[in-house]
């Protein structure tokens, strides 16, 4: 290794010795953002927004294909209208940003700049419903969120973020139980096929709840450096936005009725779980599903043979270019080892190698990312080699993450051990909680974890009911507890 390549990974702070920095080490050295010149908000650069695009069209997809379409609401919210539901306001209301003058002039109403589109959807949502035959409604949108936050940080929580929401009405509460869950499970699915990271999936304690939702749902993943990140939310907003924002229907029966709502999303925040999931000491390792780039093709110049080899590169590039995204690295001036370098700092899951030695072999060096496993593939194969071996990585990338998650998941019934493991370990505490507000509030004060879900399976790894962590109250029910980003 050059001097070039040891300084290269030298700008990336170790995991281990400040998770946070190495983070935002990898964010900006990877360029896939940058600081913007309002605090708390980024420039997503052509990097990192390549990966919320894939992130996009994937789901997207599978949005549209359980019967939903996509629609665009207003940025602005007229003050009264965010005022209408009281704890939805309540929830909000550290966090939001008001629009007091437009043009030179002040404003009659101050208007919000969303941080969440309920209460503008729920206005729409009066209008366009009347009868039963309207429904369900399934509507979701792609846009900007605005929330004034303290503590920010790239990705994970920022003051200006993109997120998907969707708002549904049903006719029926089990319609609106369905709805919810459903969508719940496709996050699910979608965090682990497509992003490769393993989730638990539950219900929010009430404290911990959509403020406004009657219940809410979630998916939680662990981090690398064993904190929680709820990575999607889907709530069963019950009749509350309905009946203050006065959505009713014509039913069959000739009456009229208010309908039950859904809400539900992710965000930006996804992109973030990837790097905290998946990165190392040498940077960002990205399941090919998402990656900007799947593959880069390097070819290894000698003195002699040198268009030979860049040819061949040229052909193999075209050849995968046709299924993949893929990239020919043949910039001037930087040796192959700062080129391998960068480009396992940005998470290429695949790296080909073309040099003299491949040419006379009749095929290319294949390096993973994810394991820096290297093998030789004969010219002849690449075309059916290439889509196993990314499915490999893929593979992998869930089954590290599903592994570390299992190490880091503790089952806890004595409070002392609770704080120690916390502490030293960290990572998700499976335990039992009595339902008591009190119990989890005093366990937040004083651990600094908070319910990260009651799960809908926990595989007989606990008991269906036992004493309650902090208080042992017994007929306490399984919990997932962590400290959370």
């Amino acid at each position: 290794m050059g001097t070039n390549e040891k300084e290269f990974v030298k700008e990336i702070t170790p995991r281990n010795e400040d998770f946070s920095q190495w983070y935002l080490d990898i964010v900006l050295k990877s360029e896939m953002m940058d600081y913007a010149p309002v605090k708390g908000c980024m420039a997503i650069r052509p990097y990192g927004y390549a990966i919320w695009e894939n992130i996009q069209q994937l789901l997207d997809r599978r949005i549209k294909a359980t019967g939903h379409e996509n629609a665009y609401f207003p940025l602005f919210i007229p003050e009264s209208l965010l005022q209408k539901e009281a704890e939805h306001v309540e929830g909000f209301a550290p966090e939001v940003a008001w629009v007091t003058h437009g043009g030179g002039e002040k404003l009659t109403e101050r208007l919000v700049v969303r941080p969440t589109s309920e209460a503008i959807i729920c206005q729409m949502y009066s209008r366009w419903i009347q009868s039963w035959r309207d429904l369900p409604l399934l509507i979701n949108q792609w846009c900007n969120v605005v929330r004034w936050e303290k503590n920010t940080r790239p990705f994970l929580r920022t003051s200006e973020f993109l997120w998907q929401e969707g708002h549904t009405v049903h006719c029926t509460e089990v319609e609106a139980e369905e709805e919810a869950l459903k969508m719940l499970g496709v996050y699910k699915e979608f965090a682990e096929t497509e992003l490769a990271i393993p989730v638990i999936s539950g219900l929010k304690s009430e404290r911990e709840k959509f403020a406004g939702a009657m219940r809410t749902y979630t998916i939680e993943a662990l981090m690398a450096d064993g904190r929680a990140l709820q990575a999607g939310t889907s709530h069963n907003l019950g009749q509350h936005f309905a009946k203050v924002f006065d959505i009713q229907f014509l039913d069959k029966d000739d009456e009229l009725k208010y309908p039950w709502q859904t809400s539900w999303g992710v965000s930006t925040r996804l992109i973030g779980a990837l790097i905290m999931v998946h990165g190392d000491d040498r940077g960002l390792k990205l399941p090919p599903r998402v990656a900007p780039l799947q593959i880069v093709v390097v070819p290894i110049f000698t003195k002699k043979g040198r268009e030979e080899v860049l040819q061949k590169a040229k052909e193999i590039t075209a050849l995968l270019g046709e299924n993949f995204r893929v990239k020919l690295d043949e910039r001037e001036g930087y040796s192959p080892g700062w080129k391998f370098n960068e480009w396992e700092m940005k998470g290429v899951p695949l790296r080909l190698e073309i040099g003299p030695k491949d040419l006379q072999n009749d095929g290319v060096t294949a390096v993973r990312r994810e394991t820096g496993e290297k093998s030789f593939i004969p010219e002849k194969v690449l075309a059916e080699r290439i889509p196993e071996l990314l499915e490999e990585i893929q593979g992998e990338l869930l089954r590290q993450a599903q592994q570390f998650r299992e190490e880091k998941t503790h089952l806890v019934s004595d409070y002392t051990e609770f704080k120690r493991i916390l502490e030293e370990e960290r990572g998700f505490l499976l335990t039992h909680w009595c339902g008591d507000p009190s119990c989890e509030e005093n366990i937040k004060e004083e651990t600094k974890s908070t319910i990260r879900c009651l799960p809908f399976e926990v595989s007989g790894k606990i008991s269906k009911t036992g004493p309650c962590v902090r208080c042992g109250k017994e007929e306490g029910a399984p919990v997932y507890f962590a400290r959370a980003y």
